[in-house]
């Protein structure tokens, strides 16, 4: 819906994804602001904003995967860990450098999701899960104990990438980088599912029976949703791993997987603003966690070590519960409620 008074004049303008000035102003606005701010913070909100963008990557894929199409997976750490390896193995064995490792990571974690996501074709809901959890448990059974290929439990380094003689060694230069891909990777997603493409998962989500009925080949469209969603955490593990500098199994845990698909719900299951606000919440409250500990602490001496573990599993699981039964549509449709009012001015009632 537009701002009263606004209309659309033509079909490119009504699909356009910015159809306003405003809206260009407000874009335009907001990279500034984004671009702009290793200028005004920082190297730990850098690395917050860091981590935000390859979490943010990983999300989206899962929400084309579970949002869109309706399969659900508890298994996108793992594969994340996939395009982490793979660009580490390339580079540590093969010497290859970090850009001609970037389309083999994702297109390989893309493979490994095809293969785990046919029982697709057969099960759903919670067995399909279940499924998706064995896939977890597998990969990171193959990375602690892949010998040299993988190092074992002692990981693999990589090199920084770099252009020429411009090393991306620090939380700045890095910052642009997977800034620069997290915004072409949430492009290529919004467009994704305006596509048709993206109606047909919608059409899988809602009523396979009925969607197979329309014509819609269920197999295809199911296995391509698994695809698509591993190819974006074979990206977030590229990123990751360029990022941290090093591979090991224990940076990609089942609970990332877990906590990923709660904060969907929190974001908005369903929507791509829903992923950015699920990634954004998950990676700050982890952050007010890790504030909120010490001080904790020194009220409580004897348990200050297990302290934030002990939190970070009682208050994410409590947001996730709360946002469950008091706001099942997420912060994106709080946020949607407010552009309808403000557009609805002077008739916002």
């Amino acid at each position: 819906m537009l701002p009263a008074g606004t209309f659309n004049m033509s079909y490119e303008q009504d699909m356009a994804i910015i159809r306003t000035r405003f809206q260009w102003g407000a874009f335009i606005t907001f990279l500034i602001a984004l671009f702009a701010l290793p200028l005004y913070v920082s190297d730990h909100w850098l690395t917050l904003a860091n981590t935000i963008g390859y979490t943010l990557v990983a999300m989206l894929g899962l929400n084309i995967l579970t949002g869109y199409c309706g399969q659900i997976s508890i298994g996108q750490a793992a594969f994340v860990g996939v395009g982490a390896y793979t660009a580490a193995a390339l580079g540590h064995h093969l010497g290859w450098s970090a850009w001609a490792t970037l389309p083999f990571s994702a297109i390989t974690a893309g493979f490994i999701g095809l293969i785990f996501g046919l029982p697709a074709l057969r099960v759903k809901g919670f067995y399909l899960a279940m499924t998706t959890l064995g896939a977890q448990f597998m990969i990171l059974y193959a990375f602690n104990h892949g010998g040299k290929l993988t190092g074992g439990i002692t990981g693999l380094e990589v090199e920084r990438p770099a252009i020429g003689g411009f090393v991306f060694d620090s939380e700045e230069k890095f910052f642009y980088l997977i800034m620069i891909i997290t915004i072409v990777m949430v492009f290529f997603a919004k467009n994704l599912v305006r596509t048709r493409t993206g109606r047909a998962f919608v059409a899988v989500r809602d009523n396979d029976l009925a969607a197979e009925v329309l014509g819609i080949n269920l197999s295809y469209y199911k296995l391509l949703a698994f695809f698509i969603c591993c190819v974006f955490a074979g990206v977030a593990g590229w990123l990751k791993i360029y990022h941290i500098g090093s591979a090991f199994p224990d940076h990609y845990p089942l609970m990332d997987s877990i906590w990923w698909l709660g904060f969907l719900i929190v974001g908005g299951l369903g929507s791509i603003t829903g992923a950015i606000f699920g990634a954004v919440s998950y990676v700050m409250l982890l952050e007010w966690i890790t504030i909120l500990s010490p001080m904790l602490g020194n009220w409580f001496p004897g348990v200050s070590h297990q302290l934030f573990a002990a939190l970070g599993l009682l208050i994410t699981g409590l947001v996730i519960a709360v946002f469950i039964v008091f706001e099942p549509r997420g912060i994106h449709h709080r946020w949607e409620l407010f552009k309808l009012y403000y557009r609805l001015l002077p008739f916002s009632y």
